[in-house]
């Protein structure tokens, strides 16, 4: 069983970057880094088990990553602890959406969902 209440001792902020370089726009490949920053900023310690992505791109395509922990990383976060990693994405559009879930137990066996609000994937100047 989760409990969602200890989802909200972890907060999950994201930078986003459109990587032009690795980019091809026409063969519909648009390459965007993210970077995570988690914090624990609740009153228990737990550890990162496994991730759950949602990516949607603008044609309406969806892909679900499913894996374990981090950029090969379980980080266990202690209250006011923090993690960071940068990884990436690919879509066929030049706008999408990504958002999930971390698994996250704490040290005494609870397992819980934190939640990574859904964010943008944009080229610049695809918004007007």
């Amino acid at each position: 069983m989760t409990d969602h209440k200890l989802g909200d001792g972890i907060k999950v902020d994201v930078d986003t970057l459109y990587i032009e370089q690795e980019s091809d726009p026409d063969n519909d490949r648009y390459v965007f880094a993210y970077t995570i920053t988690i914090q624990n900023v609740g009153d228990v310690a737990a550890k990162l088990l496994t991730r759950h992505w949602v990516i949607r791109d603008d044609n309406g395509k969806t892909q679900e990553v499913h894996g374990d922990g981090v950029v090969g990383e379980q980080p266990h976060l202690k209250p006011g602890e923090g993690f960071q990693y940068t990884s990436g994405t690919m879509l066929e559009t030049s706008m999408g959406t990504m958002g999930g879930t971390y698994l996250m137990v704490t040290d005494s066996g609870q397992e819980f969902k934190a939640p990574i609000a859904e964010f943008l994937l944009s080229t610049p100047h695809t918004l007007h």
